[in-house]
């Protein structure tokens, strides 16, 4: 099993407000176990952690950085991941995704930003967004080319990677937490089961509840309005946004796989690169909802979504590394 894979099986995904179970690592009745203070780096990756990044609500706003060890002096794609939660639990922790990242030649980050108990929509991805700033200005320092990164995220850090991906800078988003002037622009955005629509209203998810929906966006749709479609990473979808990989599991009740539909829609009228992979027989997380194994498999997801960033931001694979 390449090490790629076999880290990254045992990823914990942050839903709205569940441990997402990943196939192979859990029954279909057992969450997922929170193995953070396992994580195995690579030998070939240096893990930098609790940088600050930008300020939000006052207070200093921290991520984790991924760097591959002895990089051949050239520059190199990056790629910020974004946990979930619901916007309101999860953190930076040690992220397997980053780390798995750096090890084939990528600059990985994990960040974290504000949940929505402490401050609802816009606070979560004017955080994110500065993150994207904050690599693009220390490109130099991290060794970073500046004009090749890349966001990617789980459920509701899809939903932000998404929004990060359309929102321009005119959306009023950016925020004020630093490295005003520098553009959050990114080269490829990769979603695994992230929202994209809120005009489908709060009973559209959570299986027909939607509290997270309400708590992150500061209300109902008739008492914040513009929030439901600010929010919305298709009501900025236009000429000239990232390539975009979407995978979605066909049963998942959490997120319905018709967001990531409606997201598809919007890319292709604008006639921009998109692909959404259904993933068969899976619910939130790629759970396995049912008798049948999800399809693709875990395995084939993740190796697809690395497959995406090296074609989309140029990096070249490199031979698996040992564990330390």
């Amino acid at each position: 099993m390449k090490p790629w894979t076999r880290a990254c099986m045992w990823v914990v995904f942050g839903t709205f407000g569940l441990l997402a179970q990943v196939p192979g690592v859990a029954g279909k009745d057992t969450p997922a176990p929170d193995v953070s203070t396992a994580i195995s780096i690579p030998l070939n990756v240096e893990v930098v952690k609790d940088v600050q990044f930008c300020t939000g609500g006052g207070h200093p706003l921290l991520l984790d950085m991924y760097l591959p060890r002895n990089s051949s002096g050239q520059s190199m794609p990056a790629v910020l991941w974004i946990h979930g939660g619901g916007w309101h639990m999860g953190g930076k922790g040690n992220s397997r995704v980053a780390a798995e990242l750096a090890a084939r030649g990528f600059v990985g980050a994990s960040a974290e930003y504000r949940l929505s108990g402490e401050a609802p929509f816009p606070a979560a991805i004017e955080d994110t967004k500065c993150a994207v700033r904050y690599l693009r200005a220390n490109a130099q320092k991290y060794g970073i080319d500046p004009d090749r990164i890349g966001v990617a995220g789980s459920s509701a850090g899809a939903h932000l990677a998404l929004l990060i991906g359309t929102a321009p800078a005119s959306a009023g988003l950016e925020g004020t937490g630093g490295w005003d002037g520098i553009p959050s622009r990114v080269q490829a955005v990769l979603s695994w089961f992230g929202p994209a629509d809120f005009s489908a209203g709060p009973k559209a998810f959570e299986r027909g509840k939607g509290p997270s929906i309400i708590s992150f966006l500061g209300g109902t749709p008739k008492q914040k309005p513009a929030n439901y479609r600010n929010a919305s990473p298709v009501t900025w979808v236009a000429k000239g946004d990232p390539p975009l990989l979407m995978f979605h599991g066909d049963e998942d009740t959490t997120v319905p796989h018709d967001q990531s539909g409606r997201m598809e829609s919007a890319y292709r009228k604008a006639g921009l690169d998109v692909e959404l992979v259904t993933v068969k027989y899976a619910g939130h997380g790629f759970r396995q909802a049912g008798d049948q194994p999800i399809s693709p498999s875990f395995p084939e997801i993740l190796e697809k979504s690395l497959a995406f960033f090296r074609e989309k931001l140029g990096s070249q694979p490199s031979a698996p590394a040992a564990k330390r």
